[in-house]
Formats: structure tokens, C-alpha cells, sequence
């Protein structure tokens, strides 16, 4: 599969969205996933969040643990701030948002074409080191079936 492997929209990416909290653990903001996946107003965005929300809590993954609630401050003019809803994502509540978001948008098909892809990279990966484990098996197993026999001459099993 030659394809991209990043999500790449309008100069930024998936990958450099990414952000580390105190712990080392990966998250996204919703706030500036917002852009790369089309939406120009939050309350649309948001109605595609809930969405995902729902399907995680479907899917029997606790929502909680993939769409934390967090606030973000912005600057207003003349030195101003305000805290504005947020929430930090996981790369599956990404990958959620994506699949349940308008598809219309072409940000959206992109982003669920992008994850198709890396989804089908993992299922190849993870069979390739599925085969090279079964291949090491077979190898351990035909050593071991090489053996002595009675006259003192070595004997291959096939």
C-alpha cells in the first residue's frame, strides 16, 4: 500500500496536533482538531462529538476515558482572556469524531479514508507478526523432530 500515512489537511496534521500531558499519555484537542476536520463553527463540531461519545459508550468503552472535558483560554482583545469548552481526545475518540462526522465534508471523507488505511496497515502488521511467529513455531517444532534412532543414525520427520 503506497498511500500517505499521515492526515495531512490544509498544512497541518494529525500527528502534529498531538500534545503529551504530564503523564506522557497522548491526546488531541478538540479545539484545534476543529479546523482539520472542516468545521468552522464549535456547536457543529460539538454535535459531532456527541456522536462519537455515543458510539464509544456503545462500543462498551467508557467515554470518559477518551473525551476528557477540559477548558481552554483564549485571548481576547486588549489583553483580555476567556476559558473556553474543550476536551482532550484520545487518537480513538479522534478516529470516532472522523467516522461520525458530516461526510460532505471533504476534510471528514479524508480523515475517514486515513483511517481506513491505518487501520488496515495495523491488521497487515499485526497477521505479518502473526505468520513470523507461526513460521518460528513450525522451525522449533522441526528441530525438535529431529532425532536419533535406534542404529544411532539421525531420522528427519516430515
Amino acid at each position: 500500500m503506497s498511500q500517505k500515512t499521515e492526515l495531512n489537511i490544509a498544512g497541518q496534521s494529525l500527528e502534529g496536533l498531538k500534545k503529551a500531558n504530564e503523564h506522557g499519555a497522548e491526546y488531541w484537542s478538540a479545539r484545534d482538531l476543529q479546523p482539520l476536520l472542516g468545521y468552522s463553527q464549535w456547536r457543529r463540531f460539538e454535535q459531532a462529538i456527541e456522536r462519537a461519545v455515543t458510539s464509544c459508550k456503545q462500543s462498551g468503552n467508557p467515554p470518559e476515558n477518551h473525551f476528557a472535558g477540559a477548558g481552554k483560554m483564549i485571548d481576547l482583545g486588549k489583553g483580555g482572556q476567556r476559558d473556553i469548552d474543550d476536551y482532550h481526545l484520545s487518537r480513538f475518540a479522534c478516529y470516532l469524531i472522523a467516522q461520525n462526522g458530516d461526510p460532505r465534508k471533504p476534510e471528514i471523507a479524508h480523515a475517514q479514508k486515513y483511517f481506513a488505511i491505518q487501520t488496515r496497515r495495523q491488521e497487515l502488521s499485526d497477521q505479518a507478526a502473526a505468520d513470523q511467529e507461526r513460521l518460528e513455531l513450525r522451525k522449533q517444532t522441526s528441530d525438535r523432530a529431529v532425532g536419533t534412532a535406534a542404529g544411532g543414525k539421525s531420522v528427519v520427520y516430515d
